[in-house]
This record gives C-alpha cells, structure tokens and sequence, in this order.
C-alpha cells in the first residue's frame, strides 16, 4: 500500500500480471505492482497459479532494481575509436538502423546474403521478442543457426527413451512419497520445483533425494544427499537398475507390457553392481544400496531430471540411463511417480507466422551457435566452407560471456572487417566489442507470450509500463530493418504483437485468442494423466520405451540440419544404458575437473549487473576441497590460475568441502572484467561437439593449477 503526503492515507497500488521472461524452466505467473505509467514496485509470483503457488526466486522478485537500473542503456551508441577501447557516440535510431541496413547490404553484395548471420538465444523466452529474427534471417536468406548451447543432450538423451519431450505433470510433485531430484540445484535455478517437493515433505513425509556434485543449496535441503563425480551419473542409474533387477523390485510386468528389451537390458547390467559404480562415481557401496531400496519400496518415486548433469560430453547417455530407470521399476503407473523433465511437446503454438518460415530456404547453411568463436576466427569447417561472417545482429544473447571457448569468440568479435550490431539493455561483454549498440525494452514494457518447459501453462506477457522514449523492442528493430532491407512485404511482417499472438492463439484453438488469454491469464495445457505418464504408450509406433535408442536413426527435439549430419564421436554411444568415458576425464596434466554451475542470484549472465545480486554472490571464487587445499599449501583468498588448452583464468580461493577431492566449482557467469585479468570462466570451457547431436559440456573441463608460487 502507498501513502499520499501529510494527510498519511492509503493510496491503492495498481497489479499488473505478467510472465518472468527469462530462461528458466518455471516461467513463473508474476503479479507487478505499478506505481506509475513507468515505475514498478514489488513484483511477486502468482497466487492463483497452481504451479508458481506464489512463490518467485529473490532476483525476480527484485526486477525494480534491474528495470530501473542507472546503468541501463538507454541511446543508440556507435564506436568511436578501435573495437573494444569504449568510445562512443550518440546516433539517433532511424541513422543508426540505417548503418545496420547498409553494412548488411554490402556484406550481401560482397559475399553473398550467408555472410551476414543474424544470432540470437533466450535472453527472453517471449516469442514474439525472441524468436521474430528468424523472420529476417528467412525473408533475406541469411545464415541460419543451430541452437546447440542448451537444450541438446538432455532433450536428445529424454527423446531417444520416451519418443517425446513431456512427463509426469511437475505439480504431482506434491503428491509424492519419494523425490529424486538429479542433477539441477533447484533451490537456485527452479525454485518452484522446491515449492511442491517441500509441500510432499510436510504433508505426506516424503523423502527427498538429490543427486550432484557438490553440496549447493539443493543438496542441504535433502534426507539423502549423493554426491558423485562429474559425468558419473549413468553408472549410478545402471547400478539402481541391476539392484532393482537382483532383489526383484524391477516391475517386470511394467516392463513386459511398457517397454523394448527387459531381457537384454537385465542381461547387460548383470556386471553393473553397486561396488563397480562405486569406483566410478566416488559413492559409497552402502549409499547406492540404500537409494536403490528407498525407490524400490517407495513406488510413488518421481525422479526430477535437471539439465546440469547432461552438460557433459556423456550427458545425452547419462539422462536416457537415468529416465531409464523410473520404467524398470514401474513408477510410471503411479500419481507422484514417473519421471519429469521437460513438458516442451504439451504447448501447440505454432511459431510459423511469427518466424517467417514461410522463407526458410533448406539449401541455406546452418552456423553452429555454441561455435561461434571457431566460426567468427573463419575456421572452415565451422563455415560448412562457405563465406566468412561479415556482419551480425545480436539480440537476447551474451556470447563474449557465456559462449565456450571464450578466447576464440572474442578474436573473432574484434576482427575490423566484421560489423556487428548489438540490441541490448545493459553494455554486456559483447557490446563492449560491438560497432554499434541499440537500447531494448525489457519485459515490463511490451507484449509478449510464454511457455515453460519445466511446467503446463501458456502466460501472457502483457505491456504494463512505458518504456523509456529512447528504448525500443526487438520487434521494433526487426521491423524496420525489413522495411529498409526490401523485404516487407514477406509474410509475417506488418503484423504488431498482439497481433502476431492472436493469431497464433486462434490457429491453435483458443477461440478468443489475445484478449481471452488476457482475461485468463494462462492456459494449463498439461495433457491428461494416462498421457503424461505413457500409460496409453510411449511415443514411438510400438509404443515401448527404448532401452535400446537409436542414437543415429531417431528423430530430436533439436537434431540438426542434414546437412550439418550428426555431431561428436557417435561410436562411442552404448546400445543399453551405461557409462561411458566420452568425458574429459582428470590426467597427470591436468588433475582436477571443473564445473562451472549456475549461481543463485545470476541467471547466465544476466542480474550480474544488479548490485542486490552482486552483493549477495560476493565476488568470483574457486571452490576447491580441504585436501587439495592442503596438498596445494593454498588457503581462502590466495590466487590460483587454473587452465588447459584452451587458456587460463586467475582467480582467488575458497577452502569448501562442498565437493569431492579433485573437482573444482566456480559458481556464476560474472561479467568478464569481474575477473583478475579481464576474462571470464568460459575461457577453460570447450566448444567441440557433444554426441550424436552437439550441445556445449559445460561442466566438463579438466584443468590444471598453479599457485603463485609456482
């Protein structure tokens, strides 16, 4: 409530709803407080949704502070000086789109329209906002992009076993005796997960379990934490399976009626025990025996797959060894039980009219997006041997901070002979590089749609403050760059917002389109219970789950172009579950591995510019274990450089048991220049493709250190 003056009466605060745009599985329903046509207040989770249940992660509810932020961009600036110095001067928006339109003219007539390569990803998850420059990229036949940085060994490893990306509706969580949650730090990065886990606790006594690799904020929340080595994971699931298969709490009839080959997979784990995943993984016999008897007398278990445990270069065998193991012992058949990871397949939008698919050319080439340093520095492999990349429209992404091989990315960014232009709300480590950089709006201040992978609803977005008069949306620039590019008229453009969303509402049978949704405030697409939990088949034509998968043959979420064909070293890939050491495992040259994981109060690198989240995460630190420590001569504070092939980062210590001996964690994409010497954690993370269908292994990286001493 607000007060007005002396007279200290209370003045109605106005709610606006919206949609946390940012790229988080939960994609929580937001309620705003609007203090006036450009200022926010308070903003909280919805109430009313039955999955956000009110509850909001500390960054969002903070947004006031990142929409009000004195540092936020808010004019047209073109370099002055060398890329990278900071000089910089004002441009008015219609001479600086202009100078996007002309340079991209000249590359087109130079090399031809593949050299300019529009490259975009999730800084919003809205998609009208995000995904409306694939429009221009289609109309003018410009470079396409695999989306390879994310999603691509979870959804590959989830697809090949089930045959469709949902599960077990995310709210039955609370309905649960048994909650194994795997490989994501949900206290951090999906907090409504915790929401209903904790609820299940209170109500029913529910175990929780949490599987990671280190004791982060998820960790110290659960009965039964089991903390594993980096890229281990499937060599747990197979030792679950063969105890399920030897004590026979295997659902053999679930496995005769749901699944492909029980009798080869049984067969297969027979030398998977406890005591070799033990060797494995770093846990103890007795932990892996007593979550495997947890589970098998526990049949309302629902195993909540994560993303960080697939950011390894074994990470799509690790998540189909993992989903495996929920049908070896019948969890699907019950409410609370099953499996969850994405519900991306539930949602029935159509982006088509939105992306201007209508233009997609399939002769044209696909850049791979987690490659950008080797395609930037004109590797051609990287470049399918086409042009080289002359000029580049950025929006809703971070490369020079968030992309691997971060050295190669920045070369590529300072060449004098690639433009590129940056629509951004703060000066980020890759606008610092850019010829030019254009203002944007954020959430708050336009229309937009969403959907969340990790729950059931549709939300809208609606535009509930004004943004700054300087500030425009990337619908705005996408718009009037086709104006000038001569491509108008194509299908898709012309069109505002909303009505791009009623469109695409109507289309997929929402009758009332933008202003029902309006008035509703989302739609709950979560497919009926039998549906969701592959009672009436899993989604392949024998309507068997696969312990077998067709790692090559198989359809993706995200497989590649044909023409870019499958990624990594596909041999490698097992017939069954299994662990395999595709990894880069720790040798005498490098004895640790490192993990760069997410931090609580950053999102990528985004909130790394609030000062509540910095000050919250402090500074960048290196969590590094009691024994190494002492083996080091190393204690909190001192500067280490850790580094492999692909460079070295300095950075000061903290003495943590929070992870296993040899494994270090860095936690948070801070910007770069937070760093000693001006370069960012992904400096040491790799860019070569992942198996069978690419993605960036984050959080697997073997290194070395060095102490200032020596």
């Amino acid at each position: 409530m607000r007060y007005h003056g002396a007279m200290n009466k209370p003045l109605p605060v106005a709610i606006g709803h919206s949609a946390c745009p940012h790229d988080c599985p939960s994609t929580c329903a937001l309620d705003v407080e609007i203090l006036e046509n450009r200022t926010i207040g308070r903003v909280r989770g919805a109430a009313a949704n039955d999955y956000t249940a009110g509850v909001i992660c500390a960054k969002v509810a903070r947004y006031a502070e990142r929409i009000h932020h004195p540092d936020r961009l808010m004019t047209p600036m073109q370099r002055v000086g060398a890329k990278g110095e900071g000089g910089w001067r004002e441009i008015g928006w219609d001479a600086a789109l202009d100078l996007v339109a002309e340079t991209f003219l000249e590359a087109e007539a130079r090399y031809g329209s593949q050299a300019v390569w529009p490259y975009q990803y999730a800084g919003t998850m809205g998609l009208v906002q995000r995904d409306g420059i694939h429009r221009l990229r289609h109309a003018k036949r410009y470079s396409g992009q695999f989306d390879s940085i994310c999603t691509n060994m979870a959804w590959t490893g989830w697809f090949v076993g089930a045959g469709a990306m949902r599960g077990a509706d995310p709210r039955e969580l609370a309905q649960s005796d048994c909650i194994v949650i795997w490989g994501t730090n949900a206290v951090a990065t999906q907090v409504n997960v915790m929401t209903h886990a904790a609820r299940a606790r209170k109500e029913r006594g529910a175990r929780i379990v949490v599987i990671d690799i280190y004791d982060n904020a998820t960790m110290k929340q659960a009965d039964m934490a089991l903390k594993l080595r980096p890229g281990t994971d499937a060599a747990l699931a197979c030792a679950l399976m063969h105890v399920a298969f030897r004590d026979g709490t295997a659902d053999r009839d679930y496995l005769a009626r749901y699944t492909d080959d029980p009798a080869g997979l049984e067969a297969h784990l027979a030398t998977r025990t406890p005591e070799w995943a033990s060797a494995i993984t770093g846990l103890a016999v007795e932990a892996i025996e007593a979550f495997a008897a947890l589970v098998g007398r526990t049949p309302r278990t629902f195993f909540r797959l994560g993303y960080g445990f697939t950011r390894q270069r074994n990470g799509a065998v690790a998540m189909h060894a993992a989903m495996s193991v929920p049908a070896v012992y019948g969890n699907w058949r019950h409410e609370g039980g099953g499996a969850f990871h994405s519900n991306s397949d539930i949602f029935g939008l159509d982006k088509s009219e939105i992306m201007g698919a209508a233009d997609r050319d399939p002769t044209i080439r696909y850049l791979d997006q987690s490659r950008i340093g080797a395609v930037l520095t004109c590797d051609a492999a990287s470049l399918s041997d086409g042009p080289p990349v002359t000029a580049m429209l950025i929006q809703n992404t971070n490369p020079a901070n968030v992309c691997p091989e971060q050295r190669l990315v920045r070369q590529g960014l300072m060449r004098d002979d690639l433009f590129t232009c940056v629509h951004e709300q703060f000066m980020t480590d890759t606008a610092k590089l850019a010829d030019l950089v254009l203002p944007a709006t954020m959430f708050l201040e336009h229309d937009d749609i969403y959907r969340g992978g990790g729950q059931n609803h549709i939300v809208l977005g609606s535009k509930l403050v004004d943004p700054p008069e300087t500030v425009r949306t990337n619908h705005f620039v996408i718009e009037e760059l086709a104006k000038r590019l001569g491509v108008a008229d194509h299908p898709g453009f012309g069109l505002t917002e909303r009505t791009l969303i009623d469109n695409m509402l109507k289309a997929a049978g929402d009758a009332e389109g933008f202003d029902g949704l309006q008035r509703e405030r989302w739609i709950d697409r979560q497919p009926p219970f039998a549906q969701a939990h592959f009672l009436n088949g899993f989604a392949w034509p024998d309507g068997r789950f696969r312990f077998k998968p067709d790692w090559i043959g198989s359809a993706a979420p995200n497989r590649p172009p044909d023409s870019m064909g499958p990624q990594g070293p596909v041999a490698g890939l097992p017939e069954f579950p299994d662990h395999v050491t595709l990894i880069e495992t720790a040798d005498a040259a490098h004895p640790y591995r490192l993990a760069t994981s997410p931090a609580r109060q950053f999102l990528n690198s985004t909130f790394a510019e609030t000062r509540g989240s910095r000050s919250r995460e402090g500074a960048p630190e290196l969590l590094l274990h009691p024994e190494d420590a002492l083996r080091e001569s190393l204690g909190d504070g001192e500067i280490v450089t850790i580094g492999n092939a692909r460079g070295s980062v300095r950075l000061p210590v903290k003495v943590s048991d929070t992870a296993k001996p040899g494994v270090l964690i860095h936690e948070g994409l801070w910007t770069n220049t937070d760093f000693l010497d001006g370069e960012g954690i992904n400096v040491l993370t790799g860019a070569d493709p992942v198996a069978p269908f690419g993605g960036a292994a984050f959080h697997d990286n073997r290194v070395w250190l060095r102490t200032a001493r020596g």
